[in-house]
């Protein structure tokens, strides 16, 4: 099959457009019909990038009545018997995505710009009132001149939040959504359909108060796969782009889906649901033969740093198991919330990995490795001084020293890492980021070699392997290198690989909190 000619929807977000300029569709239409045939106003959190700007435009295209879009489609055989279905209503599309709301009266800006596009359909005679009264108004016309209820789509309803920039603003943009919407429960007699998409759901600060008839749809699992790509739709759908990249990377398609998975994969909206592949980073990485870190690169997470920065949270509980959260933490999100998890979960940097029936908790995690490695490597300079040129943080240069077994390359790199360690008065923080870079360091050697890293008794700090070596770190603080080995020794770490052909190093290391520098490091063979 010639693949040039198959054209991956990149970017679009427009069904029509998917449909009609024969751009291949992952069909998600027997959500619409589970959607009409369920209810009538819901709400969705999904991360960026992850569809809801085209689900919405489907939605759109639906109740526009445009069935001949849907030729071929699952949608049309669930609806080929229903006389109610492919009816035309008039349909207001409120898209707060190409706006900065950094400015004052953006919010404003954008309504003006919607209510004025409908006042050109259904009359004007209103448009020197506020404008909730303007969009009242309007839904009462549309009603009375098409004989139909309204359908109301919201896309990133909270991008007005998100990026206010300032509480006094956001303060500002939360009261003028909340007096416009506040409408969709009074006016329900008129409104056939109501669809509103965000990344987070702000529950808690009044914004959804007087919405309390949405149906949150975020968590149930019957539309877990509502958003982002299933494998059996990516096998189902992409196959012959999945041949192309096996055939480019040297491997056979069974170890390319691998790749893919562990690379894109993993994100779960409902404990026992599926897990879905990042669409736009899958997408990318088939059409350019690359597994590279597409979503990560499109927004680095300087927000989620500074919330990091304010709060007491330690990254290492989230690859070690222990980060859980109830529902309510998960679905709300309050700007002055110095706790990141809610924004870390509804951003997409964490998902769903299990779930605690007794407490009713769920636990926690990176997706994938996309995520897991790019967000690490945005913690360095959070507990790295970047006064001194060049990357504080050279990954590779790490790599390549365990590779090949030289300790003392080893050893200037961590001393000269441990140099950039700020200076709290706090010792308790000079300890967080002496344990945080070494934590990160060897976490983002696992994207080259085998590397677990332990907190627990009876267990080194670090075993790291590769090919040739297999390495054994202990790392103590105010205390010494020989401590560190002793250690090692006392406590049998190296006993699993003593059968092992591989050479093995045993590696103690000691940081002097005062001098904020390693002052002692012994390797052993």
């Amino acid at each position: 099959m010639d693949i040039s000619k198959r054209k991956l929807p990149i970017g679009i977000q427009t069904f029509e457009k998917i449909r009609e300029e024969g751009y291949i569709y992952v069909d998600k239409t027997e959500y619409v019909h589970r959607l009409v045939q369920s209810g009538t106003q819901y709400f969705l959190s999904r991360p960026r990038r992850f569809g809801k700007s085209l689900f919405l435009s489907t939605l759109r295209a639906y109740f526009e009545g445009k069935r001949e879009l849907f030729e071929g489609l699952e949608i049309a055989e669930l609806e080929k018997d229903d006389p109610d279905a492919w009816q035309e209503y008039p349909v207001f599309y409120i898209d707060f995505n190409k706006k900065n709301f950094k400015a004052d009266g953006a919010i404003e800006e954008v309504l003006e710009e919607h209510l004025k596009g409908w006042e050109s359909i259904y009359g004007t005679e209103y448009s020197s009132e506020p404008q909730d009264a303007r969009f009242r108004y309007l839904l009462e016309k549309a009603n009375k001149i098409t004989g139909k209820e309204a359908v109301i789509l919201v896309d990133e309803y909270d991008k007005s939040l998100l990026e206010a920039g300032d509480s006094e603003r956001i303060e500002h943009n939360k009261a003028v959504f909340k007096g416009f919407f506040s409408t969709l429960k009074s006016y329900d007699r008129y409104i056939k359909f109501v669809f509103i998409t965000g990344v987070t759901k702000f529950s808690k600060v009044s914004i959804f108060s007087d919405l309390n008839q949405l149906k949150d749809i975020s968590l149930v699992r019957d539309y877990s796969g509502i958003c982002g790509i299933t494998e059996d739709e990516m096998k189902d759908t992409f196959m012959p782009e999945i041949d192309a990249l096996a055939r480019e990377d040297g491997i056979n398609a069974d170890e390319c889906i691998g790749k893919l998975r562990k690379m894109y994969d993993g994100y779960r909206f409902s404990y026992n649901a599926e897990g879905v592949y990042n669409p736009f980073s899958l997408l990318n990485a088939l059409q350019d033969k690359n597994y590279g870190m597409y979503w990560f690169s499109t927004g680095t997470p300087t927000f989620l740093i500074e919330k990091l920065k304010e709060s007491s949270f330690d990254p290492k509980c989230i690859t070690e198991g222990e980060l859980y959260a109830n529902e309510n933490v998960l679905t709300d999100y309050r700007y002055d919330n110095t706790d990141p998890v809610p924004l870390f979960y509804q951003t997409g940097y964490l998902t769903i990995k299990d779930y605690d029936k007794k407490y009713r908790s769920y636990q926690l995690d990176y997706p994938n490795d996309e995520v897991r490695y790019g967000f690490l490597e945005s913690l360095a300079p959070m507990f790295l001084h970047n006064e001194k040129t060049g990357n504080p943080l050279d990954i590779r240069a790490f790599g390549i020293d365990i590779e090949k077994g030289d300790t003392d390359s080893l050893r200037d790199r961590f001393t000269a890492l441990f140099s950039r360690l700020p200076y709290p008065a706090d010792e308790r923080i000079v300890e967080q980021n002496f344990q945080n870079v070494i934590y990160i360091v060897f976490m983002l050697l696992g994207q080259f070699t085998m590397t677990e890293i332990h907190s627990a008794k009876g267990r080194a700090d670090v075993t790291v392997e590769t090919d040739d070596y297999v390495y054994i770190f202990e790392f103590k603080r105010d205390g010494s290198a020989d401590e560190a080995l002793k250690q090692i020794e006392d406590m049998g770490y190296a006993k699993p690989y003593a059968a092992d052909k591989r050479t093995l190093i045993k590696v103690g290391v000691n940081f002097d909190s005062k001098e904020r520098t390693i002052d002692g490091w012994e390797a052993v063979m």
